[in-house]
């Protein structure tokens, strides 16, 4: 798995940086008993994955792996084997 590159990119990056800043605010408020502001964390929830799916859309995002490399990769894995 060393030559995985799951989730480094630029929209994966910012989609979780949203995502966590909206936990840490609902986690605040709910521990503040502030229903409002906890809705407020679970739209800003919300909106990470929004932003990380746009600009996924907007090529930021993994390339499709084409089927010759996936084929080669698996080739590979069962001979390590």
């Amino acid at each position: 798995m060393a030559d995985s590159s799951h989730g480094h990119t630029p929209a994966a990056w910012t989609g979780v940086t949203i995502a966590f800043i909206g936990f840490c605010i609902a986690g605040a408020f709910m521990v503040m008993a502030e229903p409002v502001g906890f809705w407020a964390g679970m739209v800003v929830i919300a909106l990470g994955g929004v932003v990380g799916g746009v600009m996924r859309a907007m090529g930021m995002g993994m390339p499709k792996e084409d089927d010759a490399l996936v084929a080669r990769r698996q080739e590979a894995a069962t001979t390590q084997s």
